[in-house]
């Protein structure tokens, strides 16, 4: 699934809604975290909530970023990414981001992560949910940011 081009990474999307809770904020932080300690590059909508979560806990962990913003001004994104992408695209972004992605983690969500949710089923993506609330088949249900890493480890059996 890997290539050479981009030395062998996998791509995780991490989706979820631009105002979290504190809990969802503090689970996709975590998950960021956990991805970039296995080397992958966390990939998300570049803005705030779960994806700035996201993108900070991989931060932290000296992982790599990269951020598919929605205008067409690096300037709207998170202070967290390593790399951002202008598309000027809005919500048509969440195409690219379930394209770039090798698998995606939804953590809770809002429609627009239901429609990446959707993006990612429709391209044979792994799709795990971590607190979402939609019964929609294909998702992998897990219970916390590890188990949710884990099951996506598994899923791609991840070879570069």
């Amino acid at each position: 699934m890997g290539n050479n081009s981009d030395g062998g990474r996998l791509y995780l999307g991490v989706i979820g809604a631009g105002n979290p809770s504190r809990e969802i904020y503090d689970m996709a932080e975590e998950v960021g975290r956990k991805a970039a300690r296995r080397g992958w590059v966390v990939v998300t909508g570049g803005l705030g909530g779960v994806m700035e979560a996201a993108v900070k806990g991989a931060s932290e962990a000296g992982g790599l970023s990269l951020g598919i913003l929605p205008g067409g001004d690096r300037q709207e994104g998170n202070i967290y990414q390593t790399l951002s992408v202008v598309t000027n695209m809005r919500h048509a972004r969440n195409s690219i981001i379930a394209h770039t992605s090798h698998a995606l983690i939804a953590v809770d969500g809002e429609y627009g992560t239901l429609s990446e949710i959707a993006l990612g089923l429709k391209l044979g993506r792994p799709v795990v949910g971590l607190k979402v609330s939609w019964k929609i088949s294909g998702i992998i249900t897990a219970n916390s940011p590890g188990d949710a890493i884990n099951k996506v480890s598994k899923l791609i059996k991840w070879n570069p």
